[in-house]
């Protein structure tokens, strides 16, 4: 999953018929899957939403909450994977000329 975590990564997008709920409650149609997100997870997706650049969540995220670079670090790169994993993100990789 590394691939993920390049470049690329700034090319994730929420797919568009995810619906987000402003409790964390999150639904994917095409799979009929359900998830519940907490405040910092739901947090995130609204970034991603608004295609915040990674350091520009992260500088968010440490301001606002109690926790330090390393867990950032890791809870945001197990977090973007299991967005991934359950289809709420894809990768674009059409590029626009």
């Amino acid at each position: 999953m590394w691939h993920l975590f390049t470049k690329s990564f700034f090319n994730m997008k929420i797919r568009k018929n995810i619906a987000v709920s402003d409790s964390g409650f999150i639904f994917n149609p095409s799979t009929g899957d359900s998830f519940s997100t907490n405040p910092i997870g739901l947090e995130i997706i609204q970034m991603l939403k608004e295609e915040k650049s990674k350091e520009e969540m992260r500088k968010t995220i440490l301001q606002k909450y109690q926790v330090d670079e390393a867990t950032f670090e890791k809870d945001f790169y197990d977090f973007v994977s299991m967005l991934h994993q359950t289809q709420i993100i894809s990768q674009d990789e059409e590029k626009k000329n």
